[in-house]
């Protein structure tokens, strides 16, 4: 009965330094940043419909546009992706093709709003303006925070001697967010300073 116990509070030890803790709490802060990311995303949403609205007010005529924004809109809404769920890397995937669509949109309805003094002077459109920039500063600090949690989780599954725990334990590295677009945003713009040659030469 003795070894039986020591045998216990061996193994007890043993798994409080293999690194289990350490996952499961780099896990729950992966979940809880993926949370406020959700958040910001859903504010971001909230403000559309009012935006929608008052833009329709002064430039009614811009209706594909506005179809667009509404329609990224429902297409965001219809993508129910929760921590538990963040951690399939299509759906992930999906969930940020529908919001970069979504900002895509929304930043051809403010390029169409210049064309409007009258609503660029309208004081509502000019709130609705300014806490939707807010809004983009948090979602990206939002989605950072998650990367950096996903980071720092994945590191640990992937490193000795943690792998073995998360072997034993069927623990997996969780996909990250990233951009549709990668490989053109990592491609560095040409440019040039060169004056344009005349029609005439």
């Amino acid at each position: 009965m003795l070894k039986k116990c020591l045998l216990i509070l061996l193994l007890l030890c043993g798994l409080s330094g293999c690194g289990y803790n350490t996952m499961q709490t780099q896990d729950e802060a992966a979940n809880a940043a993926w949370s406020e990311v959700v958040n910001q995303y859903q504010r971001r949403a909230d403000l559309i419909p009012n935006l929608v609205n008052t833009v329709k007010g002064y430039a009614s005529h811009e209706k594909d546009v506005l179809t667009q924004v509404t329609a990224a809109r429902s297409r965001v809404g219809s993508i129910q992706l929760d921590a538990s769920t963040a951690t399939d890397p299509q759906k992930l995937k999906d969930y940020a093709a529908a919001q970069q669509q979504l900002g895509s949109a929304l930043s051809r309805l403010l390029v169409v709003s210049e064309n409007y003094p009258q609503l660029k002077a309208d004081g509502a459109f000019r709130d609705l303006q300014a806490q939707l920039e807010g809004t983009e500063n948090r979602i990206a600090l939002a989605r950072k925070r998650y990367i950096d949690a996903i980071q720092s989780y994945n590191s640990t599954v992937r490193t000795f001697p943690g792998n073995l725990t998360a072997m034993v334990f069927g623990l997996k590295t969780r996909p990250n967010f990233s951009v549709e677009n990668e490989k053109a945003i990592a491609a560095a713009p040409a440019v040039s300073f060169a004056q344009p040659a005349s029609a005439g030469q």
